[in-house]
């Protein structure tokens, strides 16, 4: 499985296959191309980092279809289209489905790249984000529903005599469910917690609005 960022480009269109991963790879960017939808999907795994250019006009199955069966997977990989003949119509289309851009065929170098480079950060950027919640909720698996509990009224910044109020039981109680928690989510402090927590529900925000 590659772990080098590799754009996938799906186009119908051999010629144009070819002449985008000229341009790609004379800029030392890594270029895998298909001129099929479906051979594309029995051979991708959205564990690989990159983005995808995907033509909008193929026949079969067209880009727009191609994309929401991807995005149904649960991919967040940035999609790009090409198109040949797009209306603002199409443009608005095609960014409400989810794309992060839309290229005009035949592409301006400084155009293709300049989008390309873009889709690669954004992704970089979206792996960084899955690793740190993955990580996040690795750690909040390790707790007790009695420490999750604590935890949560800890983040709205409660004190521990107002969550042994709350939860009826002992402030001394609370203070080692505090010290398990911050053992446990490797936390040096309150206010790490609730940035580890911030950083939690952002992303779990995040990815559904990528995902509507």
């Amino acid at each position: 499985m590659p772990t080098e960022p590799t754009v996938y480009v799906i186009d119908d269109e051999p010629d144009m296959c070819e002449v985008l991963s000229d341009i790609l790879e004379s800029k030392h960017i890594k270029v895998k191309t298909y001129t099929s939808p479906r051979e594309f999907m029995r051979t991708y795994s959205p564990d690989n980092p990159g983005c995808l250019l995907l033509d909008i006009g193929m026949p079969d199955i067209n880009g727009l279809e191609l994309m929401e069966a991807i995005i149904a997977q649960g991919n967040r990989t940035p999609v790009i289209f090409l198109t040949g003949n797009a209306t603002i119509a199409n443009a608005v289309e095609m960014l409400k489905a989810g794309a992060l851009d839309f290229i005009e065929k035949p592409p301006k170098i400084d155009v293709l790249l300049s989008c390309v480079r873009k889709a690669l950060e954004l992704d970089l950027q979206r792996r960084y984000e899955q690793q740190r919640f993955c990580d996040i909720s690795q750690r909040l698996n390790l707790l007790t529903a009695r420490e999750r509990e604590v935890l949560t009224w800890i983040t709205e910044g409660k004190s521990n005599k107002m969550v042994a109020r709350i939860l009826d039981i002992s402030s001394r109680t609370v203070e080692i469910h505090r010290a398990n928690i911050l053992n446990k989510m490797q936390a040096q402090s309150v206010a790490q917690l609730v940035k580890m927590d911030l950083t939690a529900k952002e992303y779990v925000s995040t990815a559904g609005r990528q995902n509507v």
